[in-house]
């Protein structure tokens, strides 16, 4: 997958890349702390705020638009179903974050494993209806926790080598 994504965005800067690479679901800074310290010898700091901020980029327009685009999306033919797909993969995650708002958002965003961070902790806080303005502290304080993480466990990978 990292060739893939090198050869993907390979005209753009080293620091483009890594932004960008972590403002995409899934992948997020998870993928992109890594490919930054390890295939591009980025500097861990630069690495990690690159990181941060990529994946921060789309949490706005996913708290504000999201409910309205997957309501559009379920009223059509083509995309009904996936709409149902997504609201029922962001209820699915709710359990925690409805108990705890703003500290379960916080924790779920930043506990870096696959099915939680940025996008899927927005999709669920917006289908709850969290404030705005708690969320996106939440959500930038858990990104940054969740960076924090992974470029220690980069780091501390690369120490044992």
């Amino acid at each position: 997958m990292k060739e893939t994504i090198i050869n993907l965005l390979a005209f753009l800067p080293d620091w483009l890349e890594i932004l960008l690479v972590s403002a995409i679901p899934v992948v997020e800074l998870r993928g992109a702390i890594p490919l930054g310290i390890l295939a591009y010898d980025m500097p861990y700091l630069q690495t990690y705020f690159l990181g941060v901020i990529g994946s921060l980029i789309p949490a706005p327009f996913i708290l504000m638009f999201i409910p309205a685009i997957l309501n559009w999306m379920a009223k059509t033919k083509v995309f009904g179903k996936l709409a149902q797909w997504i609201i029922r993969k962001g209820l699915k995650k709710t359990d925690k974050i409805t108990r705890y708002k703003f500290f379960g958002l916080f924790i779920f965003v930043a506990i870096p494993l696959p099915g939680t961070g940025v996008w899927t902790g927005c999709l669920a806080a917006s289908l709850l209806g969290m404030d705005f303005k708690q969320s996106m502290i939440s959500v930038i304080l858990g990104t940054m926790t969740a960076g924090l993480i992974v470029t220690l466990l980069v780091a501390g990978g690369l120490l044992l080598v």
